[in-house]
């Protein structure tokens, strides 16, 4: 009875998405000008038989979209960004979709705002049903309906992790049925050789295995064999070897199952969001800039010799190196004399710092100091290089000189133009302190944080702090 329901429930739900879709196109026919409406208008009250494969054939290739998009699959465990992600291609591609399909028929009366509206209002009635399916859901499984019985495999400390989780976590709607275990702890419904018999005569939706995987590695092939025979549901805990940062996250290659385990907070959609935040954000201050980078150009040429820009190779995400551009602040053979002025480093740690730095020129001394000499490290944030914030990309001399293994994980994120350290004193910070703030800035990565790093840096740079 409740699987009838809940393909009953699908069906309703993937109704509602057609209907929201048809809409969207509707609004668009309207919205995007006259002729659109006159012609959606037409298409209703006398139908050809173009029109009407036109729209049939938008609906079904929809109905189809959809579905494979698999945006009607069980989502007990996703969160709403999962559902945002999955909307939003599936809604690209019906727009495609949509678009490829008004060209097979030569329709000529193609508005600019037609897909753009299309685009927005389907996404925006998509997204919303989605939550409000959610909010719904949350309340039933909170008031003990639409419940899964869940057994636990393994009852050690990951297993009672799970439990506690899941009793904590009520809105996923799991209803724990028990351990399977050869331990004697509460809650145990079988041991280990009686696996078979439990699924079989308990009523269980899905398994969870808990059990350590070089110990039970055989065992754990056997629990999933024998659930597949039964129909039921298997779920690992992914936290496969005690990791402290690592994240687990499923996919595929091929048919072939992977378990990817990821240093960084950024999901997919975030790591999207950020870079396109960086390019937006970067292509505006280029041309607001660019009369201001041209008269330092003038300057740097005027006053010293030699060329403007002073490119060096960096290194940057996962050790890739990149050639970093900025304001050439020295004069030209400072990578030369640097050799010979190692003994008067005053920086502790890998990198080479001078306050008083011989090498400098005058208008490069207040280039530093106003740090406008970074300003051509937008052009490295439009090629892809750079973000805006991020760790600081180092140069390969001081790459060189890592002594800890540990410091590497800087490399896990893009480097940026700002990050924590150039809020944080600058060169008055220690090498060491320096790089656990880049890994604070990576384990606790939010959009948030990175505006607030780039509101912190404007007063930072302006008084100069720790500025070499």
């Amino acid at each position: 009875m409740k699987e009838r329901i809940r393909a009953s429930l699908v069906f309703v739900y993937k109704l509602l998405d057609l209907a929201g879709l048809a809409f969207a196109l509707w609004l668009a026919f309207y919205q995007g000008g006259p002729e659109g409406f006159d012609y959606v208008v037409q298409a209703a009250v006398s139908p050809t038989l173009e029109t009407s494969m036109f729209f049939t054939g938008v609906l079904s290739s929809w109905a189809f979209i959809l579905s494979s998009f698999w945006l009607y699959r069980s989502k007990r465990l996703a969160n709403w960004k999962d559902e945002f992600v999955d909307v939003l291609r599936a809604v690209v591609f019906c727009t495609l979709i949509l678009a490829t399909l008004i060209l097979l028929a030569e329709w000529r009366v193609f508005p600019k705002r037609f897909l753009l509206i299309f685009t927005a209002t389907s996404f925006a009635i998509l997204f919303l049903i989605r939550l409000f399916k959610r909010s719904l859901l949350k309340q039933f499984r909170l008031r003990g309906r639409n419940l899964r019985s869940v057994v636990v495999i393994g009852a050690g400390a990951r297993g009672q992790k799970i439990v506690e989780l899941i009793r904590e976590n009520p809105e996923i709607g799991y209803h724990f049925a028990g351990f399977v275990d050869d331990l004697n702890v509460p809650g145990i419904i079988g041991n280990l050789s009686q696996i078979p018999q439990v699924l079989a005569e308990n009523v269980i939706d899905e398994v969870i295995i808990c059990l350590p995987i070089k110990t039970f590695y055989d065992k754990m092939e056997s629990i999933a064999r024998t659930a597949e025979e039964q129909g039921i549901t298997v779920r690992l805990h992914s936290d496969l070897f005690n990791l402290k940062l690592a994240r687990a996250v499923p996919g595929e290659i091929g048919e072939a199952p992977i378990l990817s385990l990821y240093t960084t907070r950024l999901s997919e959609w975030q790591m999207f969001l950020k870079n396109s935040t960086d390019f937006i954000c970067a292509s505006v201050l280029v041309f607001i800039l660019a009369p201001l980078m041209f008269v330092i150009a003038a300057l740097i040429k005027l006053t010293s010799p030699g060329p403007v820009l002073f490119i060096q190779e960096r290194v940057g995400l996962n050790k890739r190196r990149f050639k970093m551009f900025k304001f050439r602040t020295m004069v030209v053979d400072a990578v030369e004399q640097q050799k010979n002025l190692e003994t008067l480093n005053e920086a502790n740690g890998p990198v080479f710092k001078i306050k008083n730095d011989p090498r400098i020129t005058p208008i490069g001394k207040w280039l530093r100091k106003t740090s406008l000499d970074e300003l051509p490290q937008l052009f490295n944030i439009l090629l892809g290089d750079l973000s805006l914030v991020g760790p600081r990309p180092l140069p390969e001399r001081d790459f060189q000189k890592f002594n800890k293994l540990w410091f590497n994980r800087r490399f896990s994120v893009k480097p940026g133009i700002t990050c924590i350290w150039q809020i944080s004193g600058r060169s008055e910070t220690s090498f060491d302190k320096w790089i656990l703030q880049d890994l604070e800035y990576i384990d606790k990565w939010s959009l948030g944080l990175d505006l607030k790093i780039l509101f912190k840096t404007i007063p930072a740079v302006l008084r100069g702090t720790g500025a070499m």
